[in-house]
């Protein structure tokens, strides 16, 4: 698997697919944003208009799209690429999609003659630019076994988790479930210490140092701080992501209400206005909780 076309270069799929041009790879590159693509040929890529335009010149193709509907646009839209693809070429999606969604297209793959791996990924853009993040995947074993330099390339951590598709979106889901929780929580105790007067970074630092941290908190508190809310992971992800988990787990009759409480804060920022910003604007539900004036707060006292 030596030509790979990348759709999606975002944050991520940038990053990954720098990371399959330094390992050698021929990379075919599509997105909606031609200076995203322009960036990647400057690197070595290939460029190419669509999905269905870079189908036939690869033998794997990694999708790193927002979610369900792009990733089905991609591939079977007017200018989808599953028509187009090789007869055995490996369809490699990484978006956070329901599991129900995963299942059923490895099916509609399989019947075109092609393979796939549900393959969801985590780290953020640094790791993704590194080649360093981590793919939860499921697919079938000689799947894998044709796409494991391809696997190297792009992260630290393959986690294969079964070789039926929907087994990387089930656990990519639990891990959504935590990230989320843990957004809504570290923005809830910064809102509050804020509130009480504490110095903003002295609290980073504490509890960064102390029991109640978590690496969301060690990550996102510092987009507060700053006041920097450019998205590198939006608030509306986690409406998505969230809503993912908690429309599975209707299904099953399972109670999630941590994960309904943080879904209900993501709703609100977004309802605000705040949809478009990083997932640590989801303090911005907080009444009153700025940060300038929380600082001369602290300094006063």
């Amino acid at each position: 698997m030596s030509r790979v076309g990348v759709v999606g270069l975002g944050a991520m799929g940038m990053g990954m697919a720098q990371s399959l041009l330094r390992a050698g790879f021929e990379v075919h590159a599509c997105d909606v944003r031609p200076e995203a693509v322009q960036k990647l040929v400057n690197a070595g890529a290939h460029a190419a208009a669509s999905p269905a335009q870079l189908a036939g010149k690869v033998q794997a193709l990694l999708i790193v799209v927002v979610n369900a509907q792009q990733t089905e646009q991609v591939l079977f839209g007017e200018n989808g690429a599953a028509a187009r693809l090789q007869p055995g070429a490996v369809v490699i999606a990484s978006a956070t999609v329901s599991p129900e969604f995963a299942e059923a297209l490895g099916a509609r793959l399989l019947a075109l003659g092609l393979r796939f791996i549900d393959a969801p990924i985590s780290g953020g853009a640094a790791k993704a630019a590194s080649g360093e993040m981590s793919v939860m995947a499921a697919g079938a074993p000689e799947t894998f076994a044709v796409c494991a330099k391809l696997f190297d390339a792009i992260c630290a951590k393959l986690y294969r988790l079964g070789d039926q598709p929907g087994q990387g979106s089930k656990v990519k889901m639990i891990n959504q479930l935590l990230a989320g929780v843990h957004i809504a929580a570290a923005a809830e105790a910064m809102a509050l210490g804020l509130r009480a007067g504490c110095d903003p970074d002295a609290l980073y630092e504490v509890i960064s140092n102390s029991a109640g941290s978590s690496w969301m908190f060690q990550n996102r508190v510092p987009h507060i701080l700053k006041g920097d809310y450019t998205p590198l992971s939006a608030v509306n992800i986690f409406v998505k992501d969230l809503g993912i988990v908690l429309d599975y787990a209707k299904k099953s009759v399972f109670p999630l209400p941590l994960s309904a409480a943080a879904h209900q804060m993501f709703m609100q920022a977004s309802a605000a206005g705040h949809g478009g910003e990083d997932d640590s604007a989801v303090v911005k539900v907080f009444p009153g909780i700025t940060l300038p004036a929380a600082k001369a707060a602290a300094k006063a006292a």
